[in-house]
C-alpha cells in the first residue's frame, strides 16, 4: 500500500501524473462510482482535478499536490479497493482484496505521453459517444449525443466495460489479447470493450464476435468496416462450432441455458488464460431436479427450487473450473438490462497442481445430493476427458 502511495507522491513531485482512476467500491450501495484524476493549470498554478461519479451526478473539485494525497489516502482503501495511475514512463496499478490485501503492479512504458492540463469540462466516460460506431449501433444522435431511450443502456454497457478492465487488469497476458464475446448480439458490449481496450491498453487487441444470427453478423461487419476498426470481426457461428486461432479472453454474458456451458467448455479446451461469465438461466439443472423428485422441505416450493437450481449449476460451473487448473471467484454482477442480481463467474488460469480427485468428489456430491442425473457442462467435459 505504502509502495503506490510513495509512487503517486513521486508522480506529483515531478510534475509526471498523467491520470489517474479510483474505482471498485468498497460499499455496494455507496452513491460514488468513481473518481477520476487529472493535472490542470488553475490561474498559472498546477492543480488537480478530481471528478467524483455518483450513481447520477458529478461533482469537480480542484486540490493541489498535498491535498491530493490527502484525498486518495482518505479514499483508499477505504472507499476503493482499485486505483489506476498513469504517469509519464509507468502505469501503476493498486489492488484490493475483499481481506485488505493490496497487490501493486508496475509496468514500464515506452510510448510518449503528454501530460494534458487543459481543464476537463465535459464527463469522462469509459466510452466516448461520439465516435461515430455508436450512431450506427442506434445508440446516439449523428453529433454523438446518447439518445434519450439509450441513456440508461449506454450507462450499463460502461459499467460493463468497467468491470471486464477490473478483471482483465489482474491477468498477465503477451504482446497481444485474442478476446471472443460469445452470442454477442447487437454487439453494443463487444464494441464498448474494443474501444475501451484499443485506447488504454499497451497490447494488441484482437476482437472477435460470434453470433448465429446472419443478419447481425452482416450489419455488424459492415459497421467495422466503415469505421475502419482493424483487428475486429464478427462471425457468424454458433458458439460450440465456433473454432478460434488463438484465444486469450472467453466472454459470455447472458447466454442461454446450456450455451453458457457450451462457452465455458470452449475457453477451457482453447486454454484461455481468462474465463468471464454471467450465467443466463438454469433450465437445465432444474429440469434434472424436477425429474428425480427428490424434493426437500426447501426446495418443494418453487420459488425456492428456482433459487436452488441457480446456485447448483453456477457452483459446478465455478468447480469445473477449478478442475480443469482455473482460479475462480463469483462475484455479483448488475446485468446490462437491468434485471435483478445476477452472478459473474470468472475463471483465472492457474499454474498451481489441482487435486481433480477432491474436486470431482465435490461435483459428485452436489449432483448425487440434489438428484441430478446431469450437469451439462461436467457431462460434456468429462466425455471428452475419457475419450482423450
Amino acid at each position: 500500500m505504502e509502495g503506490f502511495f510513495e509512487k503517486l507522491e513521486t508522480a506529483l513531485k515531478n510534475n509526471s501524473l498523467v491520470k489517474m482512476t479510483l474505482s471498485k467500491p468498497v460499499s455496494k450501495i455507496s452513491d460514488l462510482r468513481i473518481v477520476y484524476v487529472k493535472p490542470i493549470l488553475l490561474k498559472d498554478n498546477k492543480m488537480y482535478q478530481f471528478t467524483y461519479r455518483y450513481e447520477r451526478r458529478d461533482e469537480t473539485k480542484n486540490f493541489d499536490a498535498s491535498q491530493t494525497m490527502e484525498q486518495v489516502r482518505s479514499l483508499v482503501p477505504a472507499d476503493f479497493q482499485n486505483v489506476s495511475l498513469f504517469t509519464l514512463t509507468e502505469d501503476v496499478t493498486l489492488l484490493v482484496s475483499k481481506k485488505g490485501k493490496p497487490t501493486l503492479m508496475c509496468k514500464k512504458i515506452n510510448e510518449k505521453r503528454e501530460v494534458d492540463l487543459s481543464h476537463d469540462h465535459e464527463k469522462q466516460r469509459l466510452i466516448d459517444p461520439s465516435n461515430p460506431w455508436w450512431h450506427l449501433l442506434g445508440l446516439t444522435t449523428r453529433d454523438g449525443k446518447v439518445t434519450a431511450d439509450m441513456q440508461h443502456k449506454f450507462k450499463q454497457i460502461c459499467k460493463y466495460v468497467e468491470i471486464v478492465d477490473g478483471v482483465m487488469r489482474q491477468t498477465k497476458f503477451g504482446d497481444e489479447i485474442h478476446i471472443a464475446d460469445m452470442g454477442a448480439g447487437k454487439g453494443y458490449l463487444t464494441f464498448a470493450l474494443y474501444e475501451y481496450l484499443t485506447r488504454n491498453y499497451d497490447n494488441k487487441i484482437v476482437m472477435e464476435g460470434v453470433e448465429i444470427r446472419k443478419d447481425l453478423v452482416l450489419k455488424i461487419n459492415d459497421i467495422i468496416e466503415k469505421c475502419q476498426l482493424n483487428d475486429f470481426k464478427f462471425i457468424e457461428n454458433s458458439i460450440e462450432d465456433y473454432k478460434p486461432s488463438k484465444l486469450d479472453v472467453l466472454i459470455a454474458l447472458h447466454a442461454c441455458d446450456t450455451a453458457t456451458d457450451d462457452a465455458i467448455l470452449k475457453g477451457i479446451r482453447n486454454n484461455a488464460q481468462l474465463i468471464i461469465c454471467a450465467p443466463c438461466c438454469h433450465k437445465q439443472i432444474r429440469r434434472e431436479m424436477e425429474k428425480s423428485g427428490k424434493f426437500n422441505s426447501i426446495t418443494r416450493y418453487g420459488i425456492f427450487l428456482e433459487r436452488q437450481a441457480v446456485m447448483i449449476i453456477d457452483a459446478v460451473r465455478a468447480l469445473v473450473l477449478e478442475y480443469c487448473g482455473y482460479k475462480t471467484q463469483v462475484m455479483e454482477f448488475i446485468e446490462i438490462d437491468n434485471t435483478p442480481k445476477n452472478v459473474l463467474l470468472v475463471g483465472r488460469k492457474s499454474d498451481k497442481p489441482v487435486d481433480k480427485e477432491a474436486v470431482s468428489n465435490q461435483i459428485r456430491g452436489i449432483l448425487e445430493q440434489y438428484g441430478i442425473g446431469e450437469h451439462y457442462l461436467w457431462s460434456k467435459m468429462w466425455r471428452n476427458v475419457r475419450l482423450t
